[in-house]
């Protein structure tokens, strides 16, 4: 007898039942990925929710439109709590002319770009490279290193101003743009995201590239920075600011008027007469004009990156 004589035994499907039916369409029709709030998902919580994220966004927004206000005023006009709002003499580009003209603020602007990008360049890569070390690789002392990484978020950059200028003044580098930029790369903060956004990378990727030959390096480079991209947009916008809006360190390790950065030159633009909110508000919204654009070209990068993880921000 060959195989083909033997009998073939088939079974028909179970007929499905009206109920199951029914189920079945629910269960397609059901949407996914939708997360319910913490206290309902009803109508009335949607719009109480809705309404204290009106509420703290009119109350963050407030003092941004006070000082962009007040940036478009005359001195007499800023002075007066009566009109606040409306000036009485109208808006005025006077603030931002005295600033400009009082100040060297492209050499301002382009000392912090500058400096601000190398800042961002070297602590991502560095961080990078020590998350997917603690993250990734087995060695000696790893958890002494993380803990005292983590230890060291403790510590406030104020207290390590006096350290770094007596490093500096040893390295003979004083009035240099190392000076400026060398001791704000130390960022245990990121090298702490980033280990644990490596902890979070399928560890298949990187046994299916071992076996490939690859390497720690090749692994890093060509197997999990790609895939961590939006994370690392997101650091390096972080880092980015804040090397644009220090004021500390630049103003400390410099003294040459062509090493100053944006807030340390705009603080040496002053009046002879006192306070002048216009010219000080106008100061802090030029300041904060590029770090505007540059968060409304990376915005997309930041929400990926605190949405999703691994794969799924691919």
């Amino acid at each position: 007898m060959t195989s083909t004589d033997l009998p073939v035994r088939t079974t028909a499907p179970a007929p499905r039942t009206s109920g199951h039916i029914r189920e079945l369409r629910a269960h397609r029709s059901a949407p996914r990925g939708r997360t319910n709030l913490t206290l309902g998902d009803g109508r009335l919580t949607r719009a109480l929710a809705l309404g204290a994220l009106v509420l703290l966004g009119v109350v963050w927004l407030l003092p941004m439109t006070w000082a962009l206000l007040t940036a478009f005023k005359s001195e007499a006009d800023a002075s007066d709590p009566a009109h606040w709002f409306w000036p009485r003499h109208g808006f005025t580009l006077h603030g931002f002319s005295t600033v400009w003209e009082r100040g060297d603020l492209p050499l301002w602007m382009l000392n912090s770009l500058l400096i601000s990008a190398a800042v961002t360049v070297i602590t991502v890569l560095v961080s990078a490279m020590a998350g997917y070390a603690f993250s990734r690789t087995r060695f000696a002392g790893r958890r002494l290193l993380f803990t005292l990484s983590v230890a060291a978020v403790l510590v406030p950059p104020q207290l390590l101003i006096v350290p770094w200028f007596r490093q500096m003044l040893t390295l003979h580098l004083l009035d240099t743009y190392a000076a400026v930029i060398l001791p704000q790369t130390v960022a245990p903060v990121m090298v702490f995201i980033l280990k644990k956004h490596f902890d979070s990378l399928p560890h298949e990727l990187e046994e299916a590239a071992r076996i490939d030959g690859a390497g720690h390096w090749r692994i890093f480079w060509s197997v999990l920075l790609p895939l961590s991209r939006p994370m690392l947009a997101a650091v390096s916008i972080f880092v980015f600011i804040g090397a644009w809006n220090n004021f500390l360190w630049p103003f400390v390790s410099t003294s040459d008027p062509a090493l100053m950065t944006l807030p340390v030159g705009i603080t040496s633009v002053k009046d002879a007469y006192g306070i002048q909110y216009a010219q000080t508000m106008a100061s802090a919204v030029l300041a904060a004009l590029p770090l505007v654009v540059v968060f409304m070209f990376f915005q997309r990068h930041i929400v990926k990156s605190v949405a999703t993880t691994g794969l799924g921000g691919q």
